[in-house]
């Protein structure tokens, strides 16, 4: 007997009880359906995590921390400086890797306009390698990145980027620190509701920066031209500076840091960047890269993986519980198949016992009834997905119907598979059915019909020819 009339009899024998065949695929159908919907939930959940740990940072970065004394596993100082870079640059995976240099211990202004009336401190002001600022992630609103080099004491001009509202951040200092006019913040408006633009134009206005210590005529002072290479798109997961601050090269900021502790007659043994900041080719590989990194000696790091890994186990779990409700309804689906594949064999002894005595093959009618179960397999995967797929649709729109109905469409369901603690505003995508999903549930449901069939199939194969013909 060919395939194809095995196919053709067997859509014949499901068609010939359509009542039951239905009610089977029912089963299947349900199954297939929850199934479907509890593992859309849980992608979706998953990329709101992502979504959301994104915005707070980069899920490709690694932080490591250099504060206090590092020892490696063999309990030997270690120092977070820039050998310790390079190394960590040769890492497998690793894109870039920089210092996060801050000027928090630096006494000094930056200035603009007419004797330098309008000024801001240097607590703004972040130095970056030149080299990472691109394969960080950071971008350009206009202008041109930071040229590579510097660090020269001899220098009288330093390159930077900074943020596109950095002009709000200047004191006026001719007014008094208590009067409202020596502020000017964005979004502040005059008498008529107009918007005040900045005290200090980023595009027009020099700056300049000094360094101070002392007082009166004993006071020691330096003062660099700033040169205004680019202005910085705004992105607050990279930091407050991306929007208000100024990014210098780390060797000029180590070059200011060098003269200021000369003023001051400082003496400082400190060899370690307080943060250096690792850039990873993808999410999958962050965790290697820490565990190397942890190696070379410097354990105390960050990532966002380590928090997504946390987010993502909770969803999992509810989505296993849920999961395991919808396994249930398939499993049910699968007794099912059994139970109707098995009464179609005792309606049907007697025609497989005249197929016998014919001669055809015992696997001929085992191929024959497989094919019926696995064809309800399908066919309740094939409709499960669609109402999977309008389930979804419903979902994601939820709130929109509701308004359209004139209920109250602010409903939130973000959070159903475990993870709405750590939303911050719920997102609208409830649910997500990649093409992939499609896939996996047709061939699962179609399996579940063929496996549910094998039991059914071999009893009719063991059926003997000459008692079915006498069979009733």
């Amino acid at each position: 007997m060919k395939i194809s009339d095995e196919i053709v009899l067997s859509a014949r024998n499901l068609a010939r009880r359509k009542g039951r065949t239905a009610l089977t695929l029912i089963g299947v159908v349900i199954g297939t359906c929850m199934v479907v919907l509890m593992i859309s939930l849980g992608i979706a959940q998953t990329q709101a995590n992502d979504e959301m740990l994104q915005s707070w940072g980069d899920l490709t970065q690694v932080q490591i921390y250099g504060y206090g004394t590092l020892v490696d596993a063999n309990g030997k100082t270690i120092h977070l400086d820039d050998a310790a870079i390079e190394n960590i640059k040769k890492l497998d995976h690793v894109v870039a890797a920089t210092a996060y240099a801050e000027a928090y211990n630096l006494n000094g202004t930056i200035s603009a306009g007419k004797n330098g009336r309008y000024q801001t401190q240097l607590y703004n002001v972040v130095g970056i390698d030149p080299a990472a600022l691109e394969p960080m992630g950071f971008a350009l609103q206009s202008g041109k990145w930071l040229p590579e080099g510097g660090g020269s004491s001899k220098a009288t001009k330093i390159p930077i980027l900074v943020g596109a509202n950095a002009g709000y951040g200047f004191e006026d200092t001719r007014k008094s620190e208590t009067s409202s006019k020596r502020y000017r913040w964005q979004g502040m408006t005059d008498a008529k509701g107009d918007p005040l633009p900045p005290f200090v134009d980023i595009d027009k206005d020099k700056m300049t920066l000094t360094l101070s210590y002392g007082e009166g005529s004993s006071q020691k002072s330096q003062t660099w031209e700033l040169e205004i290479v680019g202005v910085l798109q705004q992105d607050y997961a990279k930091g407050y500076f991306t929007d208000s601050g100024f990014v210098m090269r780390v060797a000029d900021l180590k070059m200011l840091e060098g003269i200021y502790n000369k003023m001051a007659r400082i003496t400082t043994n400190e060899q370690n960047y307080q943060q250096v900041y690792v850039k990873v080719d993808d999410l999958k590989n962050v965790p290697d890269v820490e565990e190397a990194i942890h190696e070379l000696g410097y354990s105390n790091t960050y990532s966002m993986s380590q928090q997504r890994e946390e987010m993502n186990k909770q969803t999992m779990r509810s989505q296993m519980i849920f999961g395991g409700v919808a396994a249930v309804s398939l499993l049910v689906a699968a007794i099912n198949i059994i139970n109707t594949m098995t009464m179609a064999i005792y309606e049907r002894t007697r025609e497989i016992g005249v197929m016998k005595v014919l001669g055809c093959e015992l696997n001929n009618i085992r191929t024959m009834f497989l094919l019926e179960s696995s064809c309800i397999g399908f066919m309740g995967g094939v409709l499960g997905v669609a109402f999977s797929l309008l389930a979804s649709l419903v979902l994601n729109n939820i709130s929109t119907i509701l308004g359209v109905l004139g209920q109250d469409g602010g409903i939130d369901l973000s959070g159903m598979m475990g993870g709405g603690m750590y939303m911050g505003a719920g997102s609208t995508t409830i649910s997500v059915i990649p093409p992939w999903l499609v896939l996996g549930a047709l061939v699962f449901a179609t399996v579940v019909g063929f496996v549910a069939g094998i039991v059914p199939a071999n009893k009719a194969v063991k059926i003997s020819a000459l008692e079915a013909i006498r069979h009733d």
